[in-house]
Parts: structure tokens; sequence; C-alpha cells
């Protein structure tokens, strides 16, 4: 099982320097933020928007606030069952992990937004543009989910199984790296393939393809991921907080593409 191999020659710690330890999984959001930084500013060129490298900073810097925030507090109000009530400031801890991808996608668009109303820069386009760089992100952490060895799937004996230190004396589904390649790099390839011409699609359909992709892939991936011990299935023992919190997705993406094909507005980068 060549999965299985490759997971256990991997260290979770990337390098140390003294007793500080870098690990894989934060410089999968740096790496992401960094790489998002540079294809947001060369997707508004290609596109022929009045974008600058301090308009880019700016946003990036308020998305990536944004998602470190958001992700924390949606772990903490989707998944905590509790626990943080009455252990508050544990949600300071973020070494100890804990990071809701729903709560990350609400703080990017807030952070984001803020700074584009300040700068009076078009908040539609700019989660366009965001969405499509960010399958890059979550390409990059969700492999450092695997080399956390954690989030992993339900028990298989298909040949790509593996048998992951967590999760007992069992092959797994690598449900981490279903998502990268689902939500990562198969997304990435699918907004590509629309963002590369020129005109741009009106506003709305990236953010609308992104939401209804991502949607439907995190309720799929769930059918063989095991869901958080705290939390277990609910409503009857077969649906996961990931589901539930992805069905609101779909519809928005639905939607989403709907008023963009519909309302036909053009990609611009200022506000009026």
């Amino acid at each position: 099982m060549f999965l299985n191999d490759l997971y256990h020659a991997l260290d979770p710690v990337a390098f140390a320097i003294g007793p500080f330890a870098v690990r894989w999984y934060g410089l999968g959001y740096l790496a992401g933020f960094i790489l998002g930084g540079v294809f947001m500013y060369r997707i508004a060129r290609r596109w022929k928007l009045d974008v600058s490298v301090d308009d880019v900073f700016n946003i990036m810097t308020g998305i990536c606030l944004g998602i470190i925030i958001g992700a924390r507090l949606g772990y903490v109000l989707f998944y905590g069952a509790g626990y943080y009530a009455t252990h508050p400031l544990e949600i300071l801890a973020l070494n100890e992990g804990g990071m809701s991808f729903h709560g990350g996608l609400l703080g990017a668009i807030i952070g984001g937004s803020i700074v584009c109303r300040t700068s009076k820069i078009c908040i539609p386009t700019v989660c366009d543009i965001g969405v499509c760089v960010a399958p890059i992100g979550i390409f990059l952490v969700r492999c450092a989910n695997f080399i956390n060895g954690e989030l992993w799937g339900k028990e298989t004996d298909l040949p790509w199984g593996v048998m992951f230190e967590t999760g007992g004396n069992v092959y797994r589904h690598p449900s981490q790296l279903y998502e990268a390649l689902l939500e990562g790099l198969l997304m990435f390839l699918i907004l590509w393939f629309f963002w590369r011409r020129v005109p741009p699609r009106p506003q709305g359909t990236f953010m609308g393809i992104f939401l209804l992709w991502y949607g439907v892939s995190r309720v799929l991936v769930e059918f063989v991921r095991v869901p958080d011990a705290q939390l277990g299935y609910l409503f009857g023992g077969f649906v996961t907080m990931g589901q539930v919190l992805s069905l609101p997705l779909i519809a928005a993406g639905i939607v989403l593409l709907v008023w963009a094909h519909k309302t036909k507005r053009p990609q611009v980068w200022h506000s009026a």
C-alpha cells in the first residue's frame, strides 16, 4: 500500500530551530496565502483590471486574518460541543489544532470585504478572484492533514488504504487526500478553465461554481470520513456536521449562478 508507506515516511514537523518546531500544517497555510496573493494579482491583471500590488497585499491581509479567526471560531461553535464554554481560554490555543473550513470561508469573506469597503474595491469581483485561488490553500492544508494523521476516513480494504497511528490497527480511507484532490486540485483546474478566458464571466459566476463544487464534494467525502469524536453522527446517526454545513453552500452556489446568468454584471475592480 504505497500511500501507507508514504504516510509513515513523513514527519509532521518540517524542521526545527532549537525548541521551535515548524510544522507542515503551518507551512501549508503560509504557502497558500502567498500563492493566493500571487495568483490573485495575475488573474486581476489578466482580466485587465486596474489592480495594484498594494491592493492585493491589503486584501490578502484581511483575508488571512479573517480565515484564521473565522476558522477557529467556526470550530469552537460548530465542533466544540460545549467544551469551550467551560474552557474559554483554550479558544486561543491555535497550536492545539481545531479549524473549520466553513468558519474560515465566512471569515475570509468578512475580512476581505472590510478591506474592500475602505479602499472602494468591488467586493463581488474580489470574491470571484478569491475563490479562484482558494483551492491552492485547500489542497496544501488537506495534504498537511494527511501528514498529521488527522481527519482520517472509515475502514477500507482498498489498495490505497492507510493505517494511521491514531486510527487503530486497521487500514482507512485517506479522506484528507480525497478532499485535497476534489476540493483542491480538481476545483482549481475547473476554475482555471474559466478564469483564463478574457473577458471574464459575469460577477458571481466563480463564487457560485466554488460554493456548489465544494459543497457537493464535501458532502460526498463525508460518507467515508469519520466524524469528529465529540459530535459523532447527527439526525439519526447518518449525517455529519460537515454535511449539514455544506448544504447551505450548495444552495448559495446555485442561487449565485442563476443571479450571475441573469444580471451579467461585468467584473470591475473599483466600486462606484
